[in-house]
């Protein structure tokens, strides 16, 4: 790099800089209208997704704009509000200490707040792409679990907008499958619009591997099995994503189917049997991962396995999975 490419670089960094401080400084000091139009040049200063919007999200959160941005979402002013969440959005991108910062700054209480809007759709859809940014780091999925969200993004994947459910669905998964304590499970409630949802997508994509996730965590407590059983083509809806779905999406399908059987063979096994499960088990026992050909065979044993107090049904259903066995070797030959 040349003397002159030099001095140029230094001044735009410089240049850059006066104008990040003169940015905060009103973000800080401004009064509402000045504030808004703050939060409105800092998302268009970082929204790049460049090496630079990188290190301007680091400068904006030093100059301390972050705590303004919060109370800035805690107005009742629509625009405030949707020029706040937009910022913090940008600066919560890629960034997992401002993700920390935005929630130790108190942004919980008015985003959960506004998942409650009925009536916009617009700022709700973005408070929900907010809590799905901050759940992303895992010190923030204690304290959004805490703050009442999840009941509000389970409503959501019922009646919010495509995108609001999309995020909602990517936001439960976020705070449900944390390595770290404690333990987060949807309330059954989320179990019929996953179902819809699921029915609705490629059972192949990333967005059916987290709806099939959910359910299957779901299915582990006695409400969730008999939310399954009790939604629409709940128990068929798995059948299929095992048949269509990719190699984790097929893995938690039958994990949730087996979280049935395992619970009460008498009380699923028809169940399961009758929606034409057999055929994607055996496929299964071959093509899915490790874990999803074990659950596989483990879930074909307990569909074969006779009761001695209902013999003439097992006996049934005994004939029903070795006809499937039989016509799917055909195929297979």
């Amino acid at each position: 790099m040349g003397e002159e490419e030099e001095d140029e670089e230094r001044w735009n960094r410089k240049k850059q800089t006066t104008l990040i401080d003169e940015i905060s400084d009103k973000m800080i000091n401004g009064d509402l209208t000045t504030k808004i139009q703050s939060a409105r040049e800092i998302r268009s200063m970082i929204r790049n997704r460049n090496s630079s919007s990188v290190k301007l999200r680091v400068k904006f959160a030093a100059a301390g704009v972050i705590q303004p941005l919060v109370q800035l979402l805690c107005s009742g002013h629509h625009d405030a509000r949707e020029a706040s969440l937009l910022a913090l959005l940008n600066l919560a991108s890629r960034n997992d200490r401002n993700k920390e910062q935005i929630v130790t700054c108190g942004a919980l209480p008015p985003l959960v707040n506004l998942l409650r809007f009925q009536n916009a759709d617009d700022l709700r859809e973005l408070a929900t792409a907010a809590i799905l940014t901050l759940s992303a780091a895992p010190p923030n999925k204690p304290r959004i679990a805490a703050s009442g969200a999840i009941p509000l993004l389970v409503q959501i994947l019922s009646c919010g907008t495509v995108q609001g459910r999309v995020d909602a669905v990517t936001a439960l998964h976020n705070l449900s499958t944390s390595k770290e304590p404690p333990t987060i499970v949807p309330d059954a409630k989320a179990v019929p619009p996953l179902i819809n949802l699921l029915k609705e997508c490629k059972k192949h994509s990333k967005f059916a591997e987290k709806t099939t996730a959910l359910i299957e965590i779901i299915a582990k407590s006695q409400e969730g099995r008999t939310a399954i059983t009790d939604a629409e083509d709940g128990i068929l809806t798995l059948v299929e994503t095992i048949e269509d779905g990719s190699l984790v999406s097929t893995e938690h399908a039958v994990g949730a189917l087996l979280a049935l059987c395992m619970s009460s063979r008498s009380k699923y096994r028809e169940l399961i049997l009758k929606e034409g499960a057999i055929p994607g088990l055996l496929r299964l026992t071959i093509d899915g991962t490790h874990e999803a050909r074990v659950r596989a065979q483990t879930l074909l044993e307990l569909l074969r396995e006779c009761s001695s107090e209902k013999r003439p049904s097992s006996l049934v259903l005994e004939d029903v999975v070795e006809r499937s066995e039989k016509g799917l070797s055909e195929v297979m030959l």
